[in-house]
């Protein structure tokens, strides 16, 4: 079976999932849809039979597609979404899944309602090292958890602004929240902190905090922090640290480090995360077996409202309940 395929946005990311497609049988990459056009036509030219679109409306109508990729700002989420859940369209959708609870929530429903296939760019989730800590926690009692995402500001104008990403902990730090999640389970409460010192001087017209840390309650009883900064001129430490009766689990985009009183033990990532996630979801169109996805749009929703919650706890100075 030929898969048809379709993309919504055709910046950085759906570059990542376009490599990987390209090495796979059986896909054929037949439209592109953007605002910028001539970024639509750049893509389309570049795969046989492919067609550039500024209209999503046009680009679904004129071709039979059996999934979309949707690759869109966090600003800019909602119209494709809702569009493919009334044609029936499967989509994968880059995270964030939006800037507030709203649009999302409203797509969720629409999603189940229509028990659609979808996938959610929570690549972290597909690396070895994750499924290896879950089953080394599966043996050990966890008791909290301190994550980190300490780096630099990306540097594309909508970033910044916090009507466009959302701000750093929703955008960018989602990852570590999910991760989070995923290896430990649900967030029950959350309180943030969040400043902005000096980025809004480097970077007209940045309003983003650039600094801020959020500690969360969790279900199981852990305590968990996680802390984010854009404001460093270096690259620092991206991960999640998981402390047990065990020993410390330190996971990175590269490896799990498993720390015990016998020693260090390194599990390193080898497959490309990226690659296993479209393997994933393109299965789940081929066989409609959507087992292989680890994180679908309602799971995702739930590592969503914990980042929404970490922004609304930050303005109001008190905690945030999760329901």
């Amino acid at each position: 079976m030929t898969v048809k395929l379709g993309f919504v946005g055709t910046g950085g990311i759906a570059n990542h999932h376009l490599k990987n497609l390209m090495q796979m049988d059986g896909i054929s990459l037949q439209a592109f849809c953007d605002v910028d056009i001539q970024r639509a036509q750049k893509a389309a030219s570049e795969h046989n039979g492919a067609k550039a679109y500024s209209n999503l409306d046009e680009m679904l109508d004129s071709n039979q597609l059996d999934g979309v990729y949707v690759c869109v700002p966090p600003m800019a989420h909602g119209d494709a979404e809702h569009k493919l859940v009334e044609r029936g369209i499967p989509f994968l959708v880059e995270k964030p899944l939006g800037i507030d609870r709203n649009i999302p929530n409203a797509i969720n429903q629409a999603v189940k309602d229509k028990k659609l296939i979808t996938s959610v760019g929570y690549h972290w989730r597909y690396n070895e090292s994750s499924s290896m800590a879950k089953q080394l926690l599966a043996d050990s009692k966890p008791g909290m958890s301190l994550g980190y995402w300490m780096g630099g500001m990306p540097m594309v104008p909508w970033w910044r602004v916090q009507n466009g990403s959302g701000g750093q902990f929703v955008e960018q730090t989602t990852h570590i929240v999910d991760l989070l999640r995923y290896t430990c389970g649900e967030v029950r409460e959350v309180y943030a902190a969040y400043s902005l010192q000096v980025m809004d001087k480097q970077v007209e017209g940045t309003d983003v905090a650039d600094v801020g840390s959020v500690t969360m309650k969790m279900a199981n009883g852990m305590i968990a922090t996680i802390s984010n900064t854009c404001l460093l001129p270096i690259g620092h430490h991206v991960g999640l640290d998981i402390y047990t009766n065990k020993g410390v689990l330190e996971l990175r985009s590269d490896a799990l480090r498993e720390l015990t009183p016998e020693g260090t033990k390194t599990h390193p990532n080898v497959a490309n995360p990226y690659f296993v996630e479209d393997e994933a979801f393109i299965y789940a169109l081929r066989t409609g077996d959507s087992s292989r996805i680890l994180s679908d749009y309602e799971d995702a929703l739930k590592t969503h409202d914990v980042t929404i919650a970490a922004n609304e706890s930050a303005i109001s100075g008190q905690p945030v309940t999760l329901g």
